[in-house]
């Protein structure tokens, strides 16, 4: 029993099915990660900001208050710097 419930499992996982909530997850991601090629510093908060943002929407669809929080709080530190403190 264990092994047909065992085998029905990897099947399923087999296939790629995206809905719309992983998709924000995987589109926050993307957004994170280029975030990183960038080598301009402002360049790099204001697509990491984007991401975060997708982040918080993600985390209040999936009700997840640690993700939710940690972007929240990353969105906050890139807008201090963009906005506040303008480095050169």
């Amino acid at each position: 029993m264990h092994f047909i419930s065992l085998a029905l499992l990897l099947k399923k996982s087999k296939t790629m099915e995206f809905n719309s909530v992983e998709v924000v997850g995987y589109l926050a991601s993307l957004f994170v990660l280029l975030s990183f090629f960038r080598k301009d510093i402002r360049q790099l908060r204001i697509v990491n900001s984007i991401g975060c943002t997708l982040f918080i929407i993600y985390g209040f669809l999936l009700m997840s208050i640690p993700i939710i929080i940690t972007n929240i709080a990353i969105l906050l530190v890139n807008g201090y710097y963009l906005f506040v403190k303008k480095t050169s």
